[in-house]
């Protein structure tokens, strides 16, 4: 059974995608906030077929800790749904996404016209700068950064590897760090079409005050990420 709604929620999924995509081309030439409306309805209706079909509900903790306007929030990286579920969560979401997935016609278009920001990962150093000077444009706009620190998804429980991007931001911008855990990976694998039953979670933790340095935010920020998102694991939901 499980495998069966797993299969017709891929199908719908999909589909939905696609009509999506075609819907959403006037956008490309009309304002943004078009396109900021598009993701929503997008996301929101993405998170409703994967309760109604898979029995996969989205649960939000710790609203709390994210502020209104610009915020940088730090997030644990398992499947597609946590580049999905952000454009609910938050008011003008801009997600830090690796290059190739601009080449994927209408999606690439779209994070494109959405003003998302786009890393290189063969360039490095060039790469880091850009990041920088995106993201100072994006904070001006008042918009919710979210940054992958792994820079890619990761198995549940997989030991964290963290890179160097995240405290390049945290340091330039000189604003508090809003970490974000998850367990999407349980219910939503990386690879494969299974959709567990069960609860996604993804709790926004305390802010890490701004002005650390390097060494101690990359320390706290895996420390909090990594044991609460463990905890999630552990909790089995």
């Amino acid at each position: 059974m499980i495998l069966i709604r797993s299969l017709l929620f891929t199908l719908v999924f999909y589909l939905w995608s696609v009509i999506m995509c075609l819907l959403l081309v006037p956008t490309l030439v009309g304002p943004r906030h078009w396109l900021t409306f598009g993701f929503k309805v997008w996301s929101t209706t993405t998170i409703a077929l994967l309760r109604v079909i898979c029995g996969v509900r989205v649960e939000i903790r710790g609203r709390q800790h994210l502020p209104h306007g610009a915020a940088l929030i730090a997030a644990k990286h398992q499947c597609m749904l946590d580049t999905v579920v952000p454009f609910t969560l938050m008011d003008d979401a801009c997600l830090v996404l690796k290059k190739e997935l601009t080449r994927i016609p209408f999606y690439g278009w779209y994070c494109l016209r959405g003003k998302m920001i786009v890393v290189d990962r063969e360039a490095q150093a060039a790469a880091l700068r850009k990041l920088v000077t995106d993201s100072r444009a994006r904070m001006a706009e008042q918009r919710q950064l979210m940054i992958f620190p792994e820079g890619h998804r990761m198995e549940p429980g997989a030991a964290p590897d963290y890179k160097p991007g995240v405290a390049a931001l945290y340091r330039d911008l000189d604003m508090p760090c809003v970490p974000m855990a998850t367990n999407s990976g349980v219910h939503w694998p990386a690879h494969g079409i299974i959709r567990r039953p069960g609860v996604v979670v993804f709790e926004f933790l305390e802010p890490i005050p701004a002005g650390l340095k390097r060494g101690a935010f990359m320390a706290e920020l895996q420390n909090r990420v990594e044991a609460a998102s463990n905890a999630l694991l552990e909790a089995g939901i």
